[in-house]
């Protein structure tokens, strides 16, 4: 990720407005491409008989994000909240892909 500065570079509001907002666009553009991706598995899902919810892949990928917020020094269940939240709108988004097919 890429910001014109570090937060600690930051010497007004306005300057740390803009570092967050561009976080922002990266993120949204990150979950755009999560999207895209949760897309093809749903094409591969159908191909395969598999349903949008496997709940060993769910546990699995929440794990996955709480071991990287722990790395990094944030939050966990913060992560897991919103990994849970990410997860249940992306099977959402498989199971009306596989039911239009």
């Amino acid at each position: 990720m890429s910001v014109a500065k570090n937060p600690q570079e930051c010497s007004t509001m306005a300057e740390v407005r803009e570092g967050i907002d561009t976080l922002d666009r990266q993120l949204v553009d990150l979950l755009t491409l999560r999207a895209a991706f949760i897309d093809r598995a749903t094409e591969l899902k159908q191909g395969n008989g598999w349903p949008a919810r496997i709940p060993e892949r769910v546990e699995e990928v929440v794990h996955n994000a709480r071991q990287a917020a722990e790395a990094t020094g944030l939050d966990p269940d913060l992560i897991e909240r919103l990994w849970r939240q990410l997860i249940d709108w992306s099977i959402d988004r498989e199971e009306v892909g596989l039911a239009r097919k």
